[in-house]
């Protein structure tokens, strides 16, 4: 009996394991079904800042570059949340330049941020910060479910652009205030276009725009002095060298290329005119001839004279010379006698070189140029050039030269292979909407160019190119003069706006200077019009005297729109340049944004106590551009360079049509 029990006890035993085993697997499988959703980790770009992230913790993936000096960090270790979330993490030594992951937490902020080396990375310090965070290596706690779609403060954030689902965060309203009917989004996101330019590929450095290239005397090219013209057949690139010896010549000398009579030139034409006549082999006599023909027909027409326009000749060939500047000549009786004595220099076809060389050398007070006077290129060339123009020609635009071009006989289908830069016309001239182009099938069509030549550089109105960065604008500064900023300090800062106007050419035709200095109130310094050169315009600055006070920074926006702005002129670039070193006691959003929509192009400068998220409504889009952040007003001076190259590289990115 006791052994029937026994082995019946064994029994149960071996089903009770049986069974276990059997659910032990049974679970193991239907784990193996359950998929657990996957965690992917956020994208984001280099120049994302912590503080527009609503997460207190999160991981995400940073890019390679971001080592780059324009993606601003402050603190060391521990990082104001106004940094560059992946710049931080290069800092600290959690990525290097190639990017990866890392887990971003969010903590206190801090009285005080200081800036160190590391890493490649040059950290900046910060006074005080709302907040801060730091950066860990990518490990996630266990039990911590981190975001896979990151939560903005703004619904169009840097991540979004690049492709990331992103939350909108709407700000929560402040006790007390009225709602407006304004999105962030129309504050923040006041967008200028700007069209993209074409990319060429750049040469090697053999192939540089310096580098002169023969243009070869293939077959279907011209020789160095070609004697067949015929009125009848030589009138476009087909015609060339090769045709039938006995078909009757022409001289350029004839009637066919005197002036035409009657050339419209509007009584007050001033420009100083300079023009690049072709002196390459490949010309020939007979054509220099009708070169010449033409500048002395244009020195009629435009009566030459010093109330009236200038002119002088540079002649191109390996390399260029003058033959006479603005102030050799003037009349145009003594200019055509001039011009009838100019011999050939011969050489190769260098027009990239020889616009470099009227660029540096030709427009200056001592060869006569005149304050107030545009500076006019005329350009004739014969077939194409043998070097670069494009960037000799683009420095050209943005000394404020109006480039005009004249080509006489391109290649045919068989020479475009020699041709060392196609279109080369159009990425010389000052724009590119016909009006700088002048083209001629032959040169028995040259005189042909005079009348339109004639009227399009005397009018003025249309030379777009004698605007620059430097001569074209309306600068108006609004100067914070409130109590914390001090006397000492309010001096720092009248000498940075006093090494800003000094980059500018000031008079009543170029750029003008008004300045407003506020506290809770506002003042008019002097206006666009009450002070018309420089020297009379830098005293005025050092005699503005201090104010002290409040900081109402909203209401001082709106008073420089009414009390400066509305009186620019209507063709000047509107230019703000704020300065404050705290955050104000008004709204600074609508005035903001009223600014933006009237078209005034805002620079913020913040110091010490400024608020950072006002200095970027407050600023033009896009805010790295336009607002700039310094913890001491002895540094202010440092970015006068980095604000002029911005100025001047917003004003040359405007399309050239």
């Amino acid at each position: 009996m006791r052994t029937v029990v026994l082995t019946m006890k064994a029994s149960v035993i071996e089903m009770f394991l049986v069974l276990l085993v059997t659910g032990v697997h049974s679970n193991k499988e239907t784990a193996k079904k359950i998929k657990r959703p996957k965690f992917t980790v956020p994208q984001i770009n280099c120049d994302v800042k912590a503080g527009k992230i609503i997460n207190p913790e999160f991981i995400v993936k940073c890019p390679a570059g971001c080592q780059d000096p324009k993606y601003h960090v402050y603190g060391t270790d521990v990082y104001a949340s106004y940094s560059s979330v992946c710049g931080a993490a290069v800092h600290s030594g959690v990525l290097d330049n190639s990017g990866g992951k890392i887990l971003v937490r969010k903590v206190a902020g801090q009285s005080g941020y200081k800036g160190s080396y590391s890493n490649g990375v040059q950290s900046l310090s910060l006074p005080r910060w709302r907040e801060s965070f730091i950066v860990l290596e990518s490990k996630p706690k266990k039990g911590v479910t981190y975001p896979s779609a990151l939560t903005y403060s703004s619904s169009k954030s840097p991540a979004a652009q690049a492709g990331e689902t992103t939350k909108a965060y709407q700000r929560p309203p402040i006790p007390g205030t009225t709602a407006q009917p304004v999105t962030l989004m129309q504050l923040l996101a006041v967008t200028v276009a700007v069209a993209t330019p074409t990319t060429l590929p750049r040469p090697s450095p053999s192939a540089a725009s310096t580098t002169s290239i023969p243009r070869p005397q293939s077959v279907g090219h011209r020789s160095q002095e070609m004697d067949l013209w015929s009125t009848a057949t030589y009138t476009s690139s087909q015609n060339r060298p090769g045709a039938d010896p006995g078909i009757q010549r022409q001289d350029p000398s004839g009637a066919a290329f005197q002036k035409p009579v009657g050339a419209d030139v509007s009584l007050d034409c001033k420009i100083d005119l300079s023009f690049l006549i072709d002196g390459s082999t490949s010309i020939g006599k007979r054509r220099f001839r009708i070169q010449k023909q033409l500048l002395a027909d244009v020195a009629q027409a435009l009566d030459i004279g010093p109330a009236g326009p200038l002119m002088g000749v540079v002649q191109y060939g390996d390399n260029p010379a003058t033959h006479f500047n603005l102030k050799t000549h003037t009349n145009s009786r003594d200019l055509k006698t001039a011009i009838e004595k100019i011999t050939q220099r011969g050489g190769l076809s260098n027009v990239g070189r020889a616009i470099s060389f009227v660029t540096k050398n030709f427009f200056s007070k001592a060869n006569g140029n005149r304050s107030g006077a545009p500076n006019v290129v005329v350009v004739l060339v014969d077939g194409w050039p043998t070097d670069k123009v494009e960037e000799a020609s683009r420095l050209a635009r943005e000394s404020g030269i109006n480039i005009f071009f004249i080509t006489i006989e391109g290649a045919a289908e068989n020479e475009k292979q020699y041709v060392v830069e196609p279109n080369f016309a159009n990425k010389a001239v000052c724009r590119t909407n016909g009006f700088y182009s002048l083209h001629v099938q032959s040169w028995f069509g040259l005189h042909k160019t005079l009348q339109p030549l004639v009227k399009r550089v005397c009018d003025t109105d249309r030379l777009a190119c004698s605007k620059t960065c430097l001569n074209s604008a309306d600068i108006g500064f609004v100067i914070d003069g409130s109590s914390s900023v001090g006397t000492g300090n309010f001096r720092t800062v009248l000498q940075f706006v006093t090494n800003l106007t000094k980059e500018f050419e000031i008079s009543d035709t170029d750029t003008r200077i008004g300045a407003v200095q506020y506290t809770y109130e506002q003042r008019l310094e002097f206006g666009f019009d009450k002070y018309s050169s420089k020297p009379d315009i830098l005293n005025a600055i050092k005699r503005v005297g201090y104010w002290s006070g409040g900081t109402s920074t909203g209401a001082a926006i709106n008073f420089a729109l009414e009390q400066l702005f509305k009186k620019s002129k209507p063709n000047k670039r509107k230019l703000m340049i704020l300065i404050t070193d705290g955050r104000s006691y008004d709204d600074v959003r609508i005035p903001a944004m009223a600014a933006h929509l009237k078209g005034v192009i805002t620079y913020a400068i913040g110091v010490a106590w400024a608020a950072q998220e006002e200095l970027e409504v407050i600023a033009t889009h896009p805010a790295r551009d336009h607002s700039f952040f310094v913890d001491e007003f002895d540094n202010l001076y440092q970015y006068v360079p980095r604000i002029i190259q911005n100025i001047c590289t917003e004003f040359n990115s405007q399309p050239r049509n």
